[in-house]
This record gives structure tokens, sequence and C-alpha cells, in this order.
């Protein structure tokens, strides 16, 4: 019987970004990238009928079968043996991370993570099962497993700011020039996500069509379906879950995105456990309060190795072949916008929270953001000044750090951008397309290139394809703190979002930009 003769309840349900047949070819690309040799595994791998990762989506269509499937996993564990690159150019652990910074950074920087200040763990009088960390006194360059993961006590609920239905009594909200830093942040890192929604995993060339086809090449505005012809259309559709909600003509504010749920689980993480949180603490606030459903690549290995009862930072590497892709980018933005002018801070939690999903050049990205972050939400620096801190949180001998100076460079040497994205495209297209050494260049090159202004930015970000809607948003969220102002913000970008963001992270379903901002200004103001 095939598959199409089975009813919808018999057919095998091919979860995406897990299966070990599709782990295993994505393993081998990222141990190619990082320096090791898999030739031998390769070599096993497509003598036994192997396939290469699906290219653009997250699962193949067919199951394999047992014997591949074992061989896949075997496969896994025999390539996470092979020694990697030298870890001077590239190093994991914080100590050797910081190692890598100027001096003038090194002399500035906080006390190492695991020295600062730990919450005191709520009491857990109904927990039964627990995962317990082996050893009670970490490291001191150990920042994973300063708390037991498992059930906790009830946390706080969110402020009752967070809940539409405006029950309840209002919270305390900042006012200032922070707060309205930080809601034209939240909506530069909306309109951005939602610019680029309807065009993720399209190639590039079907970017620039669709946006010529309506006239709007070189990208100004909304993508839209009017005037397309239905060829162009049929060549290169839209994101199918996406353009329902992100075209032009049917934008009704701001619908789920990860790329907005992280930075809302960020936020929760600070009201709840502070600036000194834990990974562990990330890992429990996920277990608690993040659909599974909702995470994707690293993410989603990381939350599986949970429930398989692995700690921080196993979770990052057992099986995750995709643990320097953008994940941990795009929950970097929090990390800055609470450390106004502290870049160190910023980068010291940006390594906490990525360090539950991601390793080298993934975290790098998270450090890189958090710090020109941080460095952007003073409201006195101007674009150029932010990205060349965040470049300094980052190993100078890194892939990562060569793909960032790279995208500056030819940002200043290009008058058109498309000639940059080009270059781009030349030197990184071998990367996946979720890889985060591709996307931070052209998240650099953008910026870079735009000068600053909001809308250029995006737009180039955009523009620039790859992971079209965290470039965007990453893009927005930084070129909205440096424009300073929701005013200051295109009216044709912000109308549409109806200061109304859609989400499954629990209490912020429907929460307006401006709240999130009061909300993020009290987390930042916190000591």
């Amino acid at each position: 019987m095939t598959t199409c003769d089975r009813s919808p309840a018999d057919r095998p349900v091919r979860l995406t970004w897990a299966q070990p047949e599709d782990l295993v070819g994505h393993e081998l690309r990222q141990a190619a990238e990082d320096g090791r040799n898999p030739a031998a595994a390769l070599r096993a791998w497509l003598a036994a009928g192997g396939n290469p990762a699906p290219d653009r989506a997250g699962a193949s269509p067919t199951p394999a079968p047992p014997e591949l499937r074992a061989l896949a996993t075997r496969l896994l564990d025999d390539l996470a043996q092979l020694p990697p690159r030298s870890a001077a150019d590239e190093p994991r652990s914080w100590p050797a991370i910081r190692a890598t910074w100027p001096p003038a950074a090194v002399a500035e920087a906080p006390r190492p993570p695991a020295e600062l200040p730990t919450p005191t763990p709520r009491p857990d009088p109904g927990a039964t099962a627990r995962i317990t960390v082996p050893d009670p006194a970490p490291e001191p360059d150990d920042v994973h497993a300063a708390r037991p993961l498992g059930p906790a006590a009830p946390a706080p609920a969110p402020p009752r700011a967070a809940q539409p239905s405006g029950a309840g009594p209002e919270p305390l909200l900042r006012t200032g020039p922070e707060a309205t830093r930080l809601e034209a942040a939240w909506l530069g890192r909306a309109v951005g996500c939602l610019l680029g929604k309807p065009v993720e995993k399209l190639p590039l060339e079907g970017i620039r069509a669709l946006a010529r086809a309506a006239g709007n090449w070189p990208l100004d505005d909304w993508f839209s379906e009017r005037g397309v012809p239905p060829e162009v259309l049929a060549a290169y559709p839209w994101n199918r879950r996406s353009a329902p909600t992100s075209l032009a003509e049917n934008i009704d504010g701001m619908p789920e995105d990860d790329d907005l749920n992280y930075p809302l689980l960020g936020l929760l993480l600070l009201q709840r456990h502070g600036k000194g949180f834990t990974t562990a603490d990330v890992a429990r606030l996920w277990l608690d309060e993040l659909p599974a459903g909702r995470t994707f690549t690293a993410e989603r290995i990381a939350y599986r190795n949970l429930l398989l009862g692995l700690e921080p930072p196993v979770t990052a590497t057992h099986h995750n072949p995709f643990r320097e892709w953008i994940g941990a980018l795009i929950r970097a933005d929090v990390h800055g916008w609470t450390n106004p002018g502290d870049p160190h801070a910023a980068a010291a939690q940006a390594y906490r929270d990525a360090a539950l999903t991601h390793t080298g050049n993934g975290v790098y990205a998270a450090l890189f953001v958090a710090a020109a972050t941080a460095t952007a939400a003073t409201g006195r620096s101007d674009v150029h000044t932010a990205l060349r801190a965040g470049l300094a949180f980052v190993p100078p001998r890194s892939r990562l750090a060569e793909a960032v100076r790279f995208g500056i460079r030819a940002a200043g040497q290009e008058a058109d951008f498309d000639r940059v994205v080009d270059r781009l495209h030349a030197r990184y297209g071998h990367y996946h397309w979720v890889h985060a050494v591709p996307n931070t260049a052209l998240i650099a090159a953008a910026l870079t290139h735009a000068d600053g202004d909001f809308s250029r930015s995006v737009c180039r970000a955009v523009s620039g394809g790859w992971d079209t809607d965290s470039n965007g948003a990453t893009a927005g969220a930084l070129a909205g703190l440096l424009a300073g102002s929701p005013d200051a913000l295109p009216h044709r970008w912000t109308a549409p979002l109806k200061n109304r963001l859609a989400t499954t992270v629990p209490g912020f379903d429907g929460i307006g930009f401006d709240t999130l901002a009061h909300l993020t200004a009290q987390e930042a103001a916190r000591s």
C-alpha cells in the first residue's frame, strides 16, 4: 500500500529538523565547514543509499528504513568524535572566547558569567521527577548548570500589562527616552520580520523576480501579489504559511513568528530570574512556556535533548548539526536592549542564552548582535560604531568575524547593493541558507550600506535572501533603536502592525509594542 492509499491517520509523521537520516547529511556538511574530515562517514552513508540533507525543508519526504536510520545514528556519533579545527581560531568556552578580545575590552569586561549573582532557587514541593545536575559546585567557566533542571514551583505570571484583555491592575511603567527607543526597536524587529516572511526559503532570483514584477525593486515596500504575472507566482510561490498574513494586501497586526517569540521569552526570562540567569534557567523556561512545535533547527534539537535528560551544554552538541545556525542570533536583541552602554554584560547574557543550543560561530553571532545592540541602545552611537563594537566581541580569526568584515567592506565598496549581495552569495553561498555565517555577514552589509536609515536597512537585509525574516528582524531592530522613536519610522511600515503582536508565549498574545517597550525598560533598569 502506497502512502497515497493510506488514510491520513496511517501516514507517517515526518517531524522536521529531528530525523537521524536528515541530521546526518547536515552534520556531514557542518564537519566539512568546521575543518573536520568527514570523508569516511560520507562514503559509508552514500554507499548505504543515504541522501544529502534536504536543501530547503526540514525533513526528507519519506522515512528511512530501520537499517539506514540506525546507520545515520551511528555516523552522528562517529562524526562527533572527529577533532575540529584549531580551538585558537574558534574557541568554545567562555574564558577562551574572552581571551580573544582586545586588551581594552577584557579590562572593561564584567566578571565571568559563572560569577554573576544567581537567584536563590524557589522551593519545589510538587516536583516528582527531576533532571539533576551532577556537580552542585560548577567550575568557574561552567555557566550552564548552576541550578537543576526539571519542574520548579510556578513562577510569577508576566505583568498584567501583557494581557490584552486589560484586566487587573496596571503595571508601573517606566517612561522616558529609553522606552521610546525600545518601542522603535520592537517595532523595527516586527517590521523587518514581517517584510521577509513571504519570501523565506525562496532563492535570491525568486525574491528579485517577485519584487520586480510588482514594480517594487529595489525593494522599498511590502511584498504584494498585485500585478505579478501568474507564471512568476508559479515559478516562485510565496512561503505558504506566511503569505496569508504578510503580503501588503492582507497584513492585519503582527502574526506569530519565532523571531518575535524568542525576544518575548528573553523578556520573560529576565522578569523571572534577572540578569544573573543561568543556561539552566533558559532551559527550564523553554520546557515550561515554549511549545515544542514552535522550535526549529538547533532549538528543536536542544529541546529534544532536554526531554532525553541531557544537560547544557551537551544539549547544544548531541546530534545537533544546526549548532552554528542563526537561532542564537535571533535571541540576542533583548540582551543588548537590557544592557544599554554595556556590551560586555550584553555579550555575557547572550552567551548564557546561546549555550543551550549553539556552539562556535552560532554563539559568536549572538555575541556580535548583543554587543552591537547594547552600544546602539544608548542613543549616542551611529550604526558603524555599533557594528565595530559588536565585532570586537567575536574571535577575530573565526569564520564569522571574517564574513562580517567582508560584508562591511563590500558594502563600503559598492554603490549598488545588488552587487554587494552577489559578492556575498558568491563567497558564502555554499553554506546552508540558515547558517549564521552568511546571514550575519548580510545583516552587517545591509546596515552598513543603509547608513542607519530604517527603510533601507530592512529592505536591504530582506532583499539579500537567505533567512529573510530573521535578517530583516535583526536589521530592523538595530535600525529602529538608532532611529530612537516610533515616530521616526515610516507610517507605511508601522501602521499595518496595529500595535498588536500575536504569539503562543503565555501572557503576551495581543500585546502592544508600547507595552513591550515599557516592560523591557523595566528590566534594563534592574541591577
